[in-house]
This record gives C-alpha cells, sequence and structure tokens, in this order.
C-alpha cells in the first residue's frame, strides 16, 4: 500500500502548493462567521436555527464543491501537461493506484476541511441557542435541534388516475375529433381538486399508515405538518379550521385554528391528556391506521397541496447524530464531484476539463427546468390554441433524454441533508 499511501501524500502536497486548503479554510471560517450576522432573521428560534444551518452548510457546500473539481481536475491534469506523470507511471505502481489515490487524496482534504467548517457551525448554532429565552430555547430543541421521523400517507398516483379516467372516456366513443392533451388537462385538474379542495363546513381526511411494530406507539408527543392555500385573493389572510385526530372513542379535538395560508405549519398535539395511560397507539384504529380529518369552519375554500401532503412527525433520535450524518451526505457529494474531475483530466487538457465538469454542475444545478419540461411533456411549450407542442420532432429528442438525466440527478439531490437538518428531520442510515 505504500505507492497509493505515496499518491495521497503527493495530492495533499499539490493542494498547499496551490495554497487551496488555506484559502479554502479561511473562505469557510468567514462564511460561518459572517454569513450570520449578515441575514436577518424573523426573530424567532426557529427561523434563526433554519437560516443559520441552511445558509451556511450551503455555502460550505458550494464552496466546497468548486474548489474539489478545480483540485481534481489540476491535480492529475497538470501532472499529464508538465511530464510529471511520466515519471510516476515508470515506478511499479498500477496505474488504478494513481488514479485511487489521487481520488482519495482529495477527499481526505475535502473531509479535513469539512469538519473544521462543520464543527464551526455545530459551535455557532449551540452558542446562540444558548443564549435565546427559556421558552424559545424549548421550541428550538423540540423542533430543530433533533431527529424526527415522519409518516405520511401514500400519495395518491395521480398520472394512473387520469389514464383510468382517460381510457373510461374513449371506451366506445368517436376519438377521431378528440384532443387528448386537452381531455387529460381537465381529467387531470378534476383529480386534483377532488383530492386537494376542501369547501366551506367540509372535511378533508387523511389515512396514515403506521403499522403494529412502529416505534412511535408509546409517543405522548407529536407534531402536525402541513400547508394550504386559502381559496380567495389575500393569500395570507388567516382560516379557521378544526382538527380531530383518532378514531373510536380515544380521539383529539382541536379549538378553531385560525392559520395563514401559503406557508408550512407544525401544530404540536398532546396524546397526555386523554389519561395517564394513554399513548399514541390508542388513537389507531384496528387496522393499526391514524385517521386525521380537517373541518374547514372558514366561509371560503382551502386548498391541500398533493405534492406537500401531511406528515406526522416524532422524535425519532438526537441532533448531533444527525447533524453527522448530514456532514456525510455532503462528502459523499464532494467525492462524486471529485471523481468526475479527475475522469475528465484523465482524457482532456486542464482548462477543457474544469469547463467540462462545471457544464456538468450547471446542468445538474438546472434540474428544476428539466423537470418542468419532463412533466408539461414539451421543452418548446405549447400551442395556446391548439394545445398541441410547438416542436414536436425535439420534444421527441430531448424528453427521453431530460427524464434520463432526471433519474440521475435525482439519485443524489433526493439525500440533501440541508433540508433535513433546518427542518429537524432524521436521516437515515
Amino acid at each position: 500500500m505504500s505507492p497509493l499511501f505515496a499518491i495521497i501524500k503527493l495530492t495533499w502536497k499539490a493542494a498547499f502548493r496551490y495554497r487551496l486548503f488555506v484559502a479554502v479554510a479561511a473562505l469557510l471560517v468567514g462564511s460561518v462567521v459572517l454569513l450570520p450576522l449578515l441575514i436577518k432573521d424573523d426573530g424567532t428560534a426557529r427561523g434563526f436555527a433554519q437560516i443559520l444551518l441552511t445558509y451556511t452548510l450551503s455555502t460550505i457546500t458550494l464552496l466546497l464543491g468548486f474548489a474539489t473539481l478545480w483540485l481534481s481536475c489540476g491535480v492529475l491534469a497538470r501532472d499529464i501537461e508538465d511530464c510529471q506523470m511520466q515519471m510516476v507511471v515508470v515506478k511499479p505502481i498500477p496505474r488504478w493506484q494513481i488514479w485511487l489515490g489521487k481520488w482519495i487524496g482529495v477527499i481526505s482534504l475535502n473531509a479535513a476541511l469539512l469538519t473544521v467548517a462543520g464543527a464551526a457551525v455545530y459551535g455557532v448554532l449551540i452558542y446562540r441557542a444558548g443564549l435565546l429565552p427559556e421558552k424559545e430555547r424549548q421550541t428550538l430543541y423540540s423542533e430543530i435541534l433533533i431527529a424526527r421521523g415522519s409518516m405520511k400517507e401514500e400519495v395518491f398516483d395521480v398520472k394512473s388516475a387520469v389514464d383510468r379516467y382517460l381510457a373510461d372516456r374513449v371506451r366506445g366513443a368517436d376519438t377521431n375529433n378528440m384532443n387528448f392533451a386537452y381531455e387529460r388537462q381537465q381529467l387531470e385538474q378534476q383529480a386534483r381538486a377532488s383530492m386537494e379542495v376542501v369547501p366551506p363546513n367540509n372535511i378533508r381526511s387523511w389515512t396514515i399508515p403506521v403499522g403494529p411494530f412502529s416505534p412511535t406507539l408509546d409517543l405522548q408527543t407529536f407534531h402536525l405538518r402541513f400547508r394550504f392555500y386559502g381559496g380567495d385573493t389575500n393569500s395570507m389572510r388567516e382560516h379557521v379550521g378544526e382538527w380531530r385526530i383518532g378514531s373510536g372513542e380515544n380521539v383529539i379535538r382541536s379549538n378553531p385554528l385560525p392559520l395563514a395560508g401559503n406557508t408550512f405549519h407544525e401544530v404540536p398535539v398532546q396524546v397526555t391528556y386523554l389519561g395517564e395511560s394513554k399513548r399514541f397507539r390508542d388513537l389507531l384504529n384496528a387496522q393499526g391506521e391514524l385517521i386525521i380529518q380537517y373541518r374547514n369552519s372558514d366561509n371560503t375554500a382551502v386548498v391541500f397541496p398533493i405534492e406537500d401532503g401531511l406528515e406526522v412527525l416524532y422524535h425519532e433520535g438526537g441532533f448531533t447524530l444527525n447533524y453527522v450524518r448530514g456532514l456525510l451526505i455532503i462528502l459523499f457529494w464532494l467525492s462524486l464531484l471529485a471523481a468526475l474531475g479527475l475522469a475528465a483530466a484523465s482524457y482532456m487538457t486542464f482548462p477543457v476539463a474544469c469547463f467540462c465538469s462545471l457544464g456538468i454542475l450547471l446542468v445538474v444545478f438546472s434540474s428544476g427546468t428539466l423537470s418542468t419540461s419532463v412533466t408539461e411533456g414539451t421543452v418548446m411549450g405549447r400551442n395556446h390554441e391548439t394545445g398541441e407542442p410547438i416542436a414536436q420532432v425535439f420534444d421527441q429528442t430531448m424528453l427521453p433524454v431530460f427524464s434520463t438525466l432526471l433519474r440521475v440527478i435525482n439519485l443524489a439531490q433526493e439525500f440533501s441533508p440541508v433540508d433535513n437538518l433546518s427542518t429537524g428531520r432524521s436521516i437515515t442510515w
């Protein structure tokens, strides 16, 4: 293993020779210290913690990501251009060990920088939390500085429902003059409205499967997290509704709650007042399901988007271990970028390798645009009169490419630790 460790050591020397380690470390510490001072929060414990975690960890990931691409391209491409690699490959060391040694060198450098930056963020967060009033501190440790699991209702598959409705409609009908794109759009709107819209004095129900062996059965406190939109023009007006949780004799009913639309809410639920012997398990029905109902007591309709859903959040673990798991995922992202940069530098010069790697990274950052095109079924848009795609041949070529790219990109983006940490969600092993 000595040749491999020699390559790792040379990679570290190259990083210090480029003065990358010192420069990036200074930028990371500066971002951790300066960002919380420059960015204003809403004055609440939850707001300050979410902003601190979101902006600092995002900045750390961004800085280390660009530094990783630059270094991984440089340590290999520069060695080839300066003819230093020719002196290495004649040694008794396989080429795969040269590549692996440089990759491990870049990863270990990232691990050291990420440890310093992560410890600084953690220290600032705990220090600022200790300065809060007692009530705000309790809120912080119960909603953000915690690892909470999540239970949801099974996602309603709108596409499959629309396919079934459309198949029933066209069965035995004359389809020569039927605009399938328009029909699908109308059916999708109807299917979503039946699940999302709650008219005045109506009830929306959620059925959440819990199971007989869930670790949540002995809970005495949990949170409901949801978001809805108001049906009137004033999007921030408070709408009054009542919640009903449970089934049978053990049911929790809330007082009418005035809540603002177009924002996420987390409503705490205490089970203990049902009696000392009562637990979360007593709210479930015979099938091990938790029934949650919302009665719209307002004079306008409200909309609960299917994508957001309603979640039951419960305590699952501590924040420190959850935070470490989040930093590990960031390190895995950086390891993927290092492999990308080294792969490009194996065949290209340093400027071209950096350009191609950053181009791929730009495609990843544009995943929202790709997702919109795939969802709408067109890249160039549709004709407003006919609803047909403007460039069908172009769409037929590019949509499969966009769909494949999204599947690959989502493999990494679905594990984003920043969102989970800033909302107190558990990052599972």
